[in-house]
């Protein structure tokens, strides 16, 4: 029989991570123009939205030394409320330097909740059902991308910012209370997790896990394609001149909402391989669709394609993440992942921006569909040098 995998903690989880994700998906299409109504130029607009990741990137490596002194489910709705805090602010502040000082904020508690919400999600989940299990967490981020920008617009123009910023709030107040009834770790759990690390005794090992490096790696090419896609989407709607560009992100979350009630399973039955190597060939096929884009079929066509891809590709590396390590280095090796799916979106954004600079939008995206076939191959080398070890060592014990 199968291990129960719908408990009230996990439905929990999974709801107070869709409303983080709601949160700050309002805020995407909406902060800017906030900036720029307070004067902000195109630079400092760009500022407030790369000190957000920047942030969070550089806190996630001590996420996971502080859960092990603090606890996870403590720090977890510290990470959240410092995101409620700093989405109630910004209407208080009245100069940029306020909004960039308010954005940094916003990110720490951004970077604690992430990497808190994927390590108490494994401990959760049946190691059985892993695959299956990352998948339906992940389903909160595929909806509030649907849902967030949208009902971020709609705040904005009926309500004004003010009414957008308290929904936000309250949005996270709803989070943090999901959060509050969720088992957390026991004392003598962190004890172990601290004993482990204090035996550390390379530096770079409390920040890094050697062991997420591979499923990370992958996670950055995935995030390099990513951060264009979702960038310049709307840009290249108004290059091309095809119209109902928004529900593109509606079509992809649905895509990646639905692919993962197949995925995980065959991530848990058959492997990684069925999953990884299938996923990155639907995102390249996105991508290429993408570029011959000319109606808003084509566009949602593109979307399918992306979205199962992704929607496949990013829980099946999150459990590969916490297969490889032990259950004490989870919040490093989640926060080890994270940061390069992150560096990745932000790299991406600027080099596929400078793409489409010296090109167009429509060549961009065939440019992205690159960074899926040097996944292919970085995974393909991976797996041959692996399958190959494990014939060494067969051959060497007969």
């Amino acid at each position: 029989m199968k291990e129960s995998l719908w408990t009230k903690p996990f439905v929990l989880l999974i709801l107070s991570n869709l409303f983080l994700f709601l949160s700050l998906e309002m805020l995407l299409p909406t902060l800017p123009m906030f900036a720029a109504n307070k004067g902000g130029s195109d630079a400092e607009i760009g500022l407030i939205i790369g000190l957000f990741t920047f942030s969070a990137v550089l806190l996630r490596p001590f996420v996971g030394m502080a859960s092990d002194k603090f606890g996870k489910k403590l720090l977890l709705l510290v990470g959240v409320a410092i995101c409620l805090i700093g989405t109630a602010s910004y209407y208080a502040a009245v100069t940029i330097t306020m909004m960039l000082m308010l954005r940094i904020v916003h990110g720490v508690g951004f970077g604690i909740s992430t990497t808190l919400y994927g390590t108490v999600a494994s401990d959760i989940i049946p190691a059985s059902r892993r695959g299956e299990g990352m998948g339906f967490f992940g389903t909160g981020n595929a909806v509030a991308i649907s849902l967030g920008p949208f009902l971020g617009i709609w705040l904005m123009e009926e309500f004004g910012f003010s009414v957008l910023f308290i929904v936000g709030a309250c949005i996270l107040l709803i989070a943090m209370v999901c959060t509050a009834f969720v088992k957390g770790d026991t004392k003598e759990e962190r004890a172990k997790a601290q004993i482990a690390s204090a035996t550390e005794t390379s530096f770079m090992l409390r920040f890094i896990e050697p062991k997420a490096l591979m499923p990370s790696l992958l996670g950055l090419l995935v995030g390099l394609s990513l951060g264009g896609v979702i960038s310049f989407i709307t840009l290249f709607g108004k290059e091309t001149g095809v119209q109902n560009i928004g529900f593109f992100f509606l079509v992809l979350a649905i895509s990646e909402f639905l692919i993962r009630f197949i995925s995980g399973r065959i991530f848990d039955s058959k492997g990684r391989f069925w999953v990884l190597f299938p996923a990155a060939i639907s995102c390249i096929v996105g991508c290429i669709i993408l570029y011959m884009t000319k109606s808003t079929g084509t566009l949602l066509l593109a979307a399918v394609f992306y979205g199962a891809g992704f929607g496949a590709i990013f829980p099946g590396l999150q459990a590969w993440v916490i297969d490889r390590v032990e259950p004490q280095r989870r919040g490093v090796a989640t926060a080890t992942f994270y940061n390069a799916f992150d560096i990745g979106i932000g790299s991406g954004a600027m080099l596929l921006g400078l793409v489409a600079t010296w090109s167009n939008y429509a060549t961009m995206y065939l440019v992205s569909s690159l960074f899926f076939v040097i996944y292919l191959v970085v995974y393909f080398i991976y797996e041959k040098q692996l399958k190959q070890a494990g014939l060494a060592k067969i051959v060497k014990r007969s």
